[in-house]
């Protein structure tokens, strides 16, 4: 709950290595393809219409979208009528390879954070609710253990339970707060966080936003003026805004990144409880939708499950058909 007290950071166990634990994350969605893909994978049926069609409602049902399924079955179905795809292991790896082709911009954009900016000004936005106050604590500490000093600035003045739930991860982990009443300017709030930033030498601002409903157009103004507070201070900030989705609400999510993408630069997206989703589909959905990189994804409560989005990484998580796809001679992903 907002405005209660945080959980401490769990550590993972490490004897599941973080491969392991990701998919362990990934349950759910792993688990809604599982069952439409398991006839597809199982021996050596062959592929043809019927089955490309029943992978087509396999993916729409993990919400992958219907433009990016529409890809898929479309490289797919090319693949088949060239008779590449004779069986269900070949099938298994064309899925795959055209699953990390759909997340190709965040293969080639991985979050960096620019050497010659004082500070580096990251601002988070994202509507109530999809998690952006645990987000930047949970950044924020994964910069601290880079050795990057780190500010935080409390831009949701609306909310006093944001306002207390950012000075509860700044007093955990040793990062410095700037905060204002409730009620206060959010574009005053942040110019002074960026003053006070840059008078102690801070590394990186990580600057908190209100999420009322996207669909308010007051909001939206108030992003659009905090971006030219920004500029006054430094012509190339923000260096990076990231939007944080919730993966829950599915196809919703999509209409929350156009809506803030019409009014600020979204550099990259934060998809968070990947865990708590059977529709984790959603990744792609949005990957072929915005052309935005996924920087990082949310898939647990522990700091570390705040993982650095690897497209490769997150399909074999999703696919692994391991007793499925591999013959009795076959040693697994190697991982």
């Amino acid at each position: 709950m907002f405005g209660s007290k945080p959980d401490a950071p769990q550590v993972a166990a490490p004897a599941r290595g973080m491969f392991g634990r990701l998919k362990d994350r990934l349950l759910k969605t792993r688990d809604t393809l599982a069952v439409g893909l398991g006839n597809l994978l199982l021996g050596e049926k062959e592929i043809d219409a019927n089955a490309l069609e029943d992978l087509e409602v396999t993916l729409l049902s993990a919400d992958v979208g219907v433009a990016a399924t529409r890809r898929i079955i479309d490289a797919l179905t090319a693949r088949v009528k060239r008779r590449e795809l004779s069986d269900s292991r070949a099938l298994h790896k064309a899925l795959a390879d055209e699953l990390v082709a759909i997340l190709e911009p965040s293969q080639h954009r991985r979050f960096t954070l620019p050497p010659d900016a004082a500070p580096c000004i990251v601002l988070i936005v994202g509507v109530n609710g999809v998690g952006k106050t645990t987000t930047i604590g949970k950044l924020g500490m994964r910069l601290c253990d880079e050795g990057r000093s780190v500010l935080f600035a409390a831009g949701d003045t609306f909310r006093a339970a944001a306002v207390e739930q950012l000075q509860i991860w700044g007093e955990r982990i040793s990062v410095p707060v700037i905060a204002q009443a409730q009620g206060s300017d959010a574009a005053s709030v942040i110019f002074d966080a960026l003053q006070a930033a840059r008078s102690r030498n801070i590394d990186v601002v990580l600057a908190d936003t209100a999420g009322r409903l996207h669909n308010r157009v007051n909001l939206m103004g108030e992003l659009e003026k905090i971006g030219r507070i920004m500029r006054r201070f430094d012509a190339a900030a923000p260096h990076e805004v990231l939007l944080v989705l919730d993966a829950i609400t599915g196809q919703n999510a999509l209409n929350q990144a156009r809506e803030f993408m019409a009014v600020v630069n979204v550099t990259g997206i934060v998809l968070t409880k990947l865990d708590g989703t059977a529709k984790g589909g959603i990744a792609f959905a949005l990957s072929e939708a915005t052309r935005l990189p996924i920087y990082f994804v949310g898939v647990g409560e522990a700091a570390e499950d705040l993982r650095p989005f690897d497209a490769r990484e997150f399909v074999d998580a999703l696919l692994d058909q391991g007793a499925n796809v591999r013959g009795p001679n076959d040693q697994g992903h190697g991982r």
